[in-house]
């Protein structure tokens, strides 16, 4: 019984290790399992109650406390000091928990809202241009202390090439629709053609956006609310703007002096910058497919320095292969729960 509900589990998708986990069972027994065909949980359990078991009063006593009007709106992280210094004890932290979760009684308390449980957005691959795109707005800091400038960049997240960008005096809906469309046509986007990330700003989902993606026929994906992993590409790309030296170290003292400096590093970004994450290539070469040569072109390099000097080489040479697929939001690995 037990084994065909592990493995009708593992059909639906679910990792044998998760499973076990969930259901308190060593992975090396279940293991053990199956060598025997054992079909049923074979767990005795305790063949007695503990000793030192809660009797029902006393476990009523727990249920009373935690649900009187001095303590309805506690925790019992509250609960059991404010207790103690009564000269009151009744059972420790954990216990309160234990038989409030038991008696269906662990609920939210106080005014605040219970935490909401995020999921992470669909996992999605892109293996070569124009299919998915990542979007945002960062700040360029304006002549007067406390004003800003808008930076709209929307990059390929599959080349690492900036397609659109635009500085505004305001962050607006319209003025991403604007950039959206008109990177849409430099690129010649089809309709279905490709899916666009951003996180959950008001620009981002505002209905001049809404609209003119399903006019383009462009697929929105969001972020979950303040998780800035989920949106890890445009985050990278903000990042070396304003980490480069060049980045002015004093604030842009019109909208056109921003625009030029942006167009700089627009040209430097896409035409020279070695990207460390797509095998040190150019975005622009990989975006229209010249990182193939590029790459051949330096193993054929390392490969001729390695038959001159062979000595010097005690493994493979540097791993020139083109990386063929890009994942935005990859699933987490057991024990890591914050892979981006």
């Amino acid at each position: 019984m037990i084994l065909g509900l592990v493995d009708e589990a593992v059909t639906d998708g679910a990792s044998e290790a998760r499973v076990c986990r969930e259901i308190g069972l060593a992975a090396t027994t279940l293991q053990r399992w199956r060598k025997k065909n054992i079909g049923e949980d074979g767990r005795a359990g305790p063949k007695s109650p503990p000793s030192n078991k809660l009797s029902a009063q006393e476990r009523q006593r727990v249920i009373d406390l935690a649900c009187s009007p001095e303590f309805r709106d506690l925790s019992p992280k509250q609960i059991v000091p404010r207790l103690a210094d009564q000269e009151t004890y009744v059972a420790s932290e954990a216990t309160f928990y234990r038989v409030l979760r038991e008696g269906g009684l662990q609920k939210h308390r106080g005014r605040a809202k219970a935490p909401t449980k995020r999921h992470r957005p669909p996992v999605k691959i892109a293996d070569g241009p124009c299919q998915l795109w990542s979007w945002d707005i960062t700040y360029l800091r304006g002549p007067i202390r406390g004003t800003f400038f808008y930076l709209y960049f929307i990059m390929d997240v599959w080349s690492r090439k900036i397609v659109g960008w635009a500085v505004h005096f305001t962050e607006s809906a319209e003025h991403a629709a604007d950039l959206i469309s008109a990177s849409c046509r430099a690129e010649g986007i089809e309709p279905d053609q490709m899916i666009l990330h951003s996180d959950n700003g008001a620009p981002m989902k505002g209905a001049t956006m809404l609209a003119t993606l399903r006019q383009l026929g462009v697929l929105p994906s969001f972020s979950r609310p303040r998780v800035s992993d989920d949106n890890p590409y445009s985050e990278s790309l903000f990042r070396t703007l304003k980490y480069r030296p060049a980045y002015p170290s004093s604030p842009f003292a019109t909208l056109g002096a921003a625009s030029d400096w942006v167009t700089s590093f627009v040209g430097w970004y896409n035409q020279e910058h070695l990207h460390s994450g797509i095998r040190f290539v150019t975005p622009s070469d990989r975006h229209a497919g010249r990182h193939h040569d590029v790459l051949h072109l330096r193993r054929a390099v390392y490969e001729a320095a390695r038959e001159r000097c062979p000595g010097r080489w005690r493994g493979p040479i540097r791993n020139f292969d083109p990386i063929e697929t890009v994942t935005l939001n990859p699933e987490p690995q057991d024990g890591d729960e914050h892979v981006a």
